[in-house]
């Protein structure tokens, strides 16, 4: 949903128009702005079931939440946000953080903070209710100021890079609500790992096992070399451990490797760069070491030739 685009509002509206969409997105907070005229900003708000994702770009602001705002209205909810360009600018707890696009930055916005960027620069804020997350306040505060210190991190900003970049696309699709549930599983993971709580890790991380293994799956699927013992590496399991997950969650690991994969193939073949390469490009491309295997599993499950199904594309 689109909340503003202040080039659709003459210059003495576009103050306002700023307010009102932050507040309609966030919190109540004091808004910082410069010039109306040198005001840009374009922001939308995509629900992925109960959990929200908040995007802005815009000219240089600055937020302060105080404890007079907190009466105001406190919702029991977090963000964890990163810039995709530009530097911001974040404090809470007594932390002073710069976020760049390779950090991630944690807002409880039960707490003060400020938060602030100069000059042209972006947001993205996936928002989730501390019911959903389901974690004390504690440790979600104490992993705030160490999100880099998991492992996770990576995997998680990877994620939520993938779903903020095709956002119309996901927030749109009958599947989105089991995916915002399943980002927050993720998020909730690397909570706890930041954390360093030994009670909560490993019963969190061994609920989450198997929805961070699909992640790390869709995020490497194309990776010739993604095997089981990579993923179970990954994952800090043995092999044993991942066939056994995968078994409950009715999964045959390399069949499903295997599917995914041609699914990929068999819409990179019909693109116009697809239509235009040879098949056993787009086979390596899609993970395949070995042509002639692509090709006799892209028949047994489609009924026709990667060729065939190129040609009928034309």
């Amino acid at each position: 949903m689109l909340l503003l685009d202040t080039t659709d509002l003459p210059p003495d509206e576009r103050v306002a128009g700023f307010r009102a969409a932050m507040g309609q997105a966030s919190v109540p907070c004091r808004i910082d702005l410069g010039r109306a005229e040198d005001l840009e900003a374009r922001m939308h708000l995509f629900a992925y079931g109960r959990a929200n994702l908040f995007t802005a770009d815009a000219s240089g602001f600055r937020l302060v939440r105080t404890p007079r705002h907190l009466r105001m209205e406190a919702p029991a909810t977090v963000a964890l946000a990163f810039q995709p360009h530009g530097l911001g600018r974040f404090s809470q707890f007594g932390v002073d953080q710069l976020v760049g696009s390779e950090d991630l930055m944690l807002n409880d916005l039960t707490a003060p903070y400020e938060f602030a960027w100069s000059g042209a620069g972006a947001s993205r804020a996936f928002q989730i209710s501390y019911e959903q997350l389901a974690l004390p306040v504690d440790v979600v505060r104490r992993a705030g100021g160490r999100l880099r210190a998991s492992p996770l991190h990576g995997l998680v900003r990877a994620h939520l890079h993938y779903l903020m970049d095709r956002a119309d696309e996901l927030a749109a699709d009958p599947g989105s609500a089991a995916l915002g549930s399943a980002t927050v599983e993720l998020v909730r993971a690397l909570l706890v790992s930041a954390a360093g709580d030994e009670r909560l890790a490993r019963p969190v991380l061994a609920e989450t096992l198997m929805t961070r293994v699909r992640t790390y799956v869709d995020l490497h699927l194309l990776d010739p070399d993604l095997t089981p013992e990579r993923i179970a590496r990954a994952h800090n399991v043995s092999v044993r451990q991942l066939y056994k997950v995968c078994a409950q969650a009715g999964l045959r690991l390399e069949q499903w490797l295997i599917e995914h994969r041609l699914e990929a193939a068999r819409a990179e073949l019909v693109t116009t760069a697809g239509r235009r390469r040879p098949v056993a490009v787009t086979a390596r491309l899609c993970g395949f070491r070995d042509p002639s295997h692509f090709s006799r599993r892209f028949r047994a499950a489609y009924g026709l030739t990667p060729r065939d199904w190129q040609h009928l594309s034309r």
